[in-house]
């Protein structure tokens, strides 16, 4: 796909994120110049290029009362861990689920999901419940639960930013 000055704009106005208002796509359309169907047109033409795989958002959980926030892991059969972590992340309370190579001698582990819960109890049984439906009880696994927050970011799009310059010059940023 080539990018457009509107598409470099847009990743642009897209590096910290949205704004946090009831109508974003308006709030950028207007600083483009552009309609907010204009924004989302050319914001879907990104998406289905492949140039941005993930749009989503990062909510503090803890400020909004999940305190009891566990990381599961799973040694699974590999052939199995597709179909597990399709039914794993299908379950209502988990927020995440994913899948990382073994590292030899250090960590099995192969299959990953979290669960942000206000407490442990519920967060056990919530734990109890997916490793019993999912006949995992005679799997491998650890909980873990965490201690403290990290930092969570956004990725951040358009390493070069636009400038007519560098447009006519051939290079463009990277989304």
């Amino acid at each position: 796909m080539e990018l457009t000055e509107l598409h470099h704009r847009l990743i642009e106005q897209l590096r910290d994120g949205l704004p946090i208002c009831p109508h974003p796509y308006a709030v950028i359309a207007n600083t483009l110049g552009i309609t907010e169907e204009g924004v989302i047109s050319a914001l879907d033409q990104l998406i289905e290029n492949g140039l941005i795989n993930r749009f989503g958002m990062i909510l503090h959980h803890r400020a909004l009362g999940y305190q009891a926030n566990a990381m599961c892991v799973f040694d699974v059969p590999d052939p199995m861990a597709a179909d597990i972590g399709q039914a794993m992340a299908r379950l209502p309370y988990v927020t995440l689920c994913y899948r990382r190579e073994r590292v030899a001698g250090v960590w099995p582990f192969n299959l990953y999901c979290m669960i942000h819960g206000r407490d442990k109890h519920t967060v056990r049984a919530q734990i109890r419940h997916m490793t019993a439906r999912l006949d995992l009880c005679d799997m491998p696994q650890k909980v873990l639960f965490s201690k403290r927050c990290f930092a969570q970011r956004a990725g951040k799009y358009g390493a070069v930013p636009f400038t007519a310059k560098n447009m006519a010059g051939g290079q463009h940023g990277s989304a």
